[in-house]
């Protein structure tokens, strides 16, 4: 019916996972960052990093509204300036690309893996994409308006990846 070595391996990875749960029942962690026992150490590096950055980087958003969205919208009118945020981009999610493009093992490595890479796809547009184009399209066309949720979206994710970095055990 089957390929038995398949279904073994998915038995084994189904009571690993109700084991877990049993103990994050009586822990009251029901596996908020992750079900595995220990992450990579550059997996909780890059979770604390980013989830930091992500966290300090919205509450300085939320304590500057005026002035971040000002800064913006001079930003994507600046064609230069555009260029080196693009090129600092591409570097970033290159780096976290090679370094970490881990698709299994819970959540909090996957979320750290597409930050990544949605990193390096901002940075190739922002270097690929004319500057008039970028002006009315993902970064200031509707900056304003979207201002607290963005800020709010920076905050969740920092945090959540903040608490996943500072509660994972490294393997």
């Amino acid at each position: 019916m089957g390929h038995p070595a398949l279904a073994g391996a998915l038995y084994v990875e189904a009571a690993r996972y109700r084991v877990v749960a049993k103990i994050g029942s009586q822990t009251g962690n029901w596996g908020f960052v992750d079900t595995e026992d220990t992450m990579s150490p550059r997996t909780i590096f890059l979770s604390k990093l980013l989830g930091l950055y992500s966290v300090l980087v919205g509450l300085a958003m939320l304590a500057h509204r005026h002035a971040s969205v000002e800064t913006i919208q001079a930003m994507v009118h600046n064609a230069p300036v555009l260029y080196i945020a693009g090129v600092i981009a591409v570097a970033a999610g290159l780096a976290m690309v090679l370094g970490h493009n881990v698709w299994h093992g819970g959540v909090l490595p996957v979320v750290v893996t597409l930050v990544g890479w949605l990193s390096l796809i901002k940075g190739l547009l922002l270097l690929f994409v004319p500057a008039h184009a970028v002006e009315g399209c993902f970064l200031g066309g509707h900056y304003q308006l979207y201002f607290y949720l963005k800020a709010a979206i920076a905050i969740i994710l920092g945090a959540y990846l903040t608490y996943g970095g500072f509660t994972s055990k490294s393997s």
